[in-house]
Order: structure tokens, then sequence, then C-alpha cells
């Protein structure tokens, strides 16, 4: 995948191009074959990379990409085989991500974790619910920016004013409460395939404009200041953070065994998938590029337009897919106390809050570069990178050895110094990474350094045609998928 990364001649464009299109193909079947919630969980990410590569720049950020994914990845493996260590040592059925901690402090030695069990219960689920919804307000600023520029791309360089991007966030919020009342997912299968097929559609025709004119290497800086890689951090965490339906997804497969190859094969193409989007997308258009790449293609050509289209239909599928998460963990407890004849009304009433909510995120941080950043530092990090290592230290620390299980080798009672080294060195990137993001992201948000990328009405538009000179360097940039 780093052979993406020198200057392509016009003559191995195309063949790049149908490589490319095959891997889309690829992990689209795979993720369909898997589950609905797979598929939100590739399609949101595909769009949000070529600027990552924009924070450690040109050379470091395809190597940084792949670092992180095979971490994540290693991560996700660590959390299933402690969830079945737990589950066959306490003889329960499969365990979900938050009860998987909460059990883990239940069996520590330590009598103060125990008493705190409930607790890491609580605090998984919190950071799940604000994954979620932090995923859901990125959705509302990726509609309103897009849709913003399919209808009004055409004006003359943004001469005339348009509307400002909050009140399509506004007038997105109608159609998208309404979506939210859908409460089985089974509904949204015949919706969900044609978003796929609509998503698939826009990555072909994405990877044909990007690599029908790739950049050259030598005008972008190799390295970049130690600033950007928080916002890289935040971005690319944000885009590999499906721990959450890891769990899910295996108790459902028929054959479990068989879950460890399928997610190494799914990740490994979606890793492959992922570097070249954001080389390819980064060495095109430069310093330039935006949140989503979407927004960097002209508006002169249909296909270019096309592809915003069926993107944002595909996302609106997304949300609901994504909305279901926080609604599942919140909602029960509310509606508990409840009488029969109000629960329904109180149900859809609290889910129209929650959209709005997010909505009401989304219009304070109308930037869809910082608000991925900061979703993927605050609570996508805890997710993927600081809990799994932790679970693992507390089996290990257990008194009681493990039994022995077939999808991975029994792990001992006393600790490896390998392995505490390891799960100690995932845990202090995770916490730096959520430190350092936040704290970068939220200072951006309060005094915004670069202007150019606040959401004027004079400002948000693309040029119809990309220069190839080297564009002004901006302080950060961050890129969205569905």
């Amino acid at each position: 995948m780093l052979l993406t990364l020198p200057a392509c001649d016009n003559g191995p464009c195309m063949s790049v191009c149908v490589c490319v299109c095959v891997c889309v193909c690829v992990c689209w079947l795979f993720t369909r074959l898997i589950t609905i919630g797979a598929d939100a969980e590739c399609s949101r990410m595909l769009l949000t990379l070529p600027a990552c590569d924009n924070g450690p720049c040109v050379c470091l950020g395809p190597v940084c990409l792949v670092l992180m994914g095979l971490v994540c990845v290693h991560c996700m493996h660590m959390l299933v085989n402690c969830s079945h260590q737990l589950s066959d040592r306490m003889k329960r059925s499969p365990l979900g991500y938050s009860d998987t901690v909460a059990v883990a402090m239940e069996t520590s030695s330590s009598h103060l974790l125990r008493r705190g069990a409930n607790f890491g219960r609580l605090l998984v689920s919190f950071f799940l619910v604000l994954t979620q919804l932090g995923f859901c307000s990125v959705y509302f600023v990726f509609l309103a920016e897009n849709i913003k520029q399919v209808l009004e791309g055409n004006r003359s360089n943004g001469q005339e004013a348009g509307l400002d991007v909050r009140v399509y966030m506004l007038l997105l919020l109608p159609p998208l409460v309404m979506m939210s009342f859908i409460r089985d997912l089974r509904n949204m299968a015949v919706l969900s395939a044609l978003a796929n097929v609509a998503m698939a559609i826009s990555l072909v025709l994405i990877f044909t404009y990007i690599t029908s004119e790739v950049g050259d290497a030598g005008r972008l800086p190799f390295v970049s200041s130690w600033r950007k890689f928080p916002f890289f951090f935040g971005t690319a965490i944000f885009a590999f953070e499906g721990i959450g339906v890891v769990l899910p997804l295996e108790n459902q497969m028929r054959d479990a065994g068989r879950f460890p190859a399928a997610l190494n094969v799914g990740m490994g193409v979606v890793i492959v998938l992922y570097v070249a989007l954001a080389t390819l997308g980064y060495l095109h258009f430069g310093d330039d590029i935006k949140g989503s790449i979407t927004l960097n293609l002209p508006h002169d050509s249909w296909s270019n337009q096309l592809v915003k289209v069926l993107y944002c239909l595909g996302v609106c599928v997304s949300f609901v897919v994504q909305f279901f998460v926080p609604a599942d963990i919140l909602l029960p407890p509310l509606l508990a106390h409840v009488t029969d004849s109000w629960r329904r009304p109180i149900e859809f009433l609290l889910r129209a809050l929650l959209v709005c909510l997010t909505c009401v995120m989304a219009i304070l941080v109308p930037r869809l570069d910082l608000v991925i950043s900061l979703v993927g530092a605050v609570s996508s990090s805890a997710l993927a990178l600081v809990f799994p290592p932790l679970v693992e230290l507390l089996l290990l620390c257990s008194a009681t050895p493990p039994l022995p299980l077939p999808l991975s080798p029994p792990l001992a009672p006393s600790l490896p110094l390998s392995v505490l080294l390891k799960d100690a060195t995932i845990v202090l990137l995770g916490i730096l990474g959520f430190l350092t993001g936040t704290y970068v992201t939220l200072e951006e948000i309060i005094s915004p350094n670069d202007h150019s990328h606040r959401h004027g009405n004079d400002t948000w538009t693309t040029p119809t045609t990309w220069s190839t000179a080297t564009p002004t360097h901006t302080l950060f940039n961050v890129t969205h998928t569905l």
C-alpha cells in the first residue's frame, strides 16, 4: 500500500484505479455479508482519511495509519479473547463490551475493583453512547456541507451568499427525527442494501477522479509539526474504532471459531482501502484537503455531484443504524417506570430529543474535521485502546486460572512482563492521544488559528478546477466518511 506514495504518471494511474476499485467491491461484499452494523462502520470511515495524511504528512502518514489499524485490530482480538475467557469461567452467556469490563472487575482480587464493577459497566456504556452520538453529529455536518455544495455549488466562486450550513442542519432535523423512530433494524435491510450499492458506486467514482491526476509527492512536506499529530490521532482512531460492534457480531456468528480469521481478513482489506484513499486523496488535493474528500470534488461534473448525492443517501441510512446503539442503551432504563399507555409516546419523544441533541452539537461545532477529531480523541480512544488492555491485565492478574479455549491459548495466572509492557504501552498511547487530541481540538474550536476553514458563506466552496501549484499550508485537515 505504500507504493501509492510516489508520484504516478498517466500510465499506471488506470491500473491503480482498477486495483483499488476491486478492493472497494471486496470490502463492500465482505461487510455486507456480516451485518448492517458493519456496513455503517466501514462506510462511515472511508471519506475521513485523506486529510489524515496531512497530519504526519505524505511520508509518515500512511505508516502511522497502518500502525494504528494494526493496534486497533489487536485490541479487538484482545477483547474477544477476554470475553470468552470470562464467560467460560463464570459459566455465563456471551458477554457484551460493558459486561466484559464489569465481569473482569468482579473477578479481580482487588476489593476496590470488585465494588466498582457496576461503575465500570456504566463507564463503558457512557463512552459507547458518547461515541455513537458523536458519529450522528458528524453525520449532520457531513450532510449539511455536501447538500449545501450540491445546491449552491454552481454559483460563481461563492460570490452570491447562500444559506449558512447551520440552516441546512436545521432543515435536516425533521426527516432524521422521523427516521430515528424506526425501532427494528430488520426494517432497514432493503435500505441498507441500496445504501451499500450507492456508496460502492460513489467510491469507484472517487477513486477514478483522484487517480486521474496524481500530484507530485515532492511538493508536499514529508514530516509535519508535532501539533498535527493529535488531529491525525483523533481522525485515525475515529476511522478504526469499530470495537463496539465486534462482540455483537462474534456472538451472532454460527461458527464463532472462524471469527478471528474473518476479522483479520475484513480489517486487512479495510486498512488497505483506507491507506489507498488517504494517500491518493492527499497526493491529489494536497493541503487543500477538506473534512470530507467529497467537499474537494469540483462542481462542474455531474459525476462529482452524483457522488455527493449518493453518499448523502447512504449517510441517512447509517444515521439510523448508529442511532440504534445509544437508543438501545438509554431508553430501556428511562422507560422502565412508564406506564404501557404512555410508553410509545414517551419513547418517540426521547428519541426526538436525542436527535436534537446531536443536531445542537453539530451546530455548535460546524466543522467536520474538528467534530471527527474531537469524537475520536474523547471517546473512541477509550473504547479502542484503553479498556481492552486493562481488561486483559485484570484477567491475567486474577487468582483463578482461566479455562483453555479453542479460540485462543489459555492465559497464564501470572502476568508476563512482555504482556505488561505491551498493554501498558497501548493504554498510555490511548491516554496520551485522548489528552493531546482533546486539548488541541478544543483549542482550535475556541480560538481557531486558520480562518480559511471557518464556515462563512464566502469561504465554503471549492474551485471547479484544481491547481497543481502548492496550496497554502493549513493548520490541519481531517476527513469524514459515512
